[in-house]
């Protein structure tokens, strides 16, 4: 039987130990201590496409969205894809 990982086992070997006071009274966010590297990581969307979207909320059988959850990534797209047809096919 393996002895298990203690308290005492994960201070003798880590290489990441707690912070001080001193530490931490001195840290400062990440974007003013690297603005160059933290302006590049902004994750911005670009201006919406047109049609815009609705968020809605809607209930669906649990067949349906079994279905095309298990269809990927990509899935409520798809859904939408298929209620679209269905629509213009219903004008």
């Amino acid at each position: 039987m393996t002895k298990p990982f203690t308290q005492a086992d994960m201070d003798a070997v880590s290489d990441n130990p707690e912070l001080t006071d001193d530490q931490l009274a001195s840290a400062r966010p990440f974007a003013e201590a690297l603005p160059a590297l933290a302006e590049k990581m902004q994750r911005t969307r670009g201006p919406q496409k047109s049609p815009r979207k609705v968020p809605k909320t809607i209930r669906l059988s649990a067949e349906v969205v079994d279905f095309f959850e298990g269809t990927g990534s990509g899935w409520q797209t798809r859904l939408d894809d298929v209620l679209k047809r269905y629509v213009a096919s219903h004008r």
